[in-house]
């Protein structure tokens, strides 16, 4: 039981160092191009639409980054800011 708890441990704090290091990963629908490969009539590969998923970027954010920066946005609404010193 208690490898059990030190290894969802170890992989938790694995995944929050990874979405701090690389808060984006590349997009599973293109494969991080941006856009569909097509073929011509020829065969051979052409440029196609920009990818609905990354927008054409080929990089998603991280739900955990994504999470996090939800939490960060709604305590920056919720806290009052006080000024320091004088104004």
């Amino acid at each position: 039981m208690p490898t059990t708890l030190a290894c969802l441990l170890v992989v938790t704090l694995g995944y929050i160092l990874l979405c701090v290091v690389a808060p984006f990963r590349t997009c599973r629908l293109c494969n991080g191009l941006g856009f569909a490969l097509r073929t011509d009539r020829r065969g051979r590969p052409t440029r196609g639409r920009a990818c609905r998923r990354c927008h054409g970027n080929g990089r998603h954010l991280r739900t955990g980054r994504r999470a996090y920066e939800l939490a960060a946005r709604i305590h920056h609404h919720a806290t009052p800011h006080i000024r320091k010193g004088p104004r």
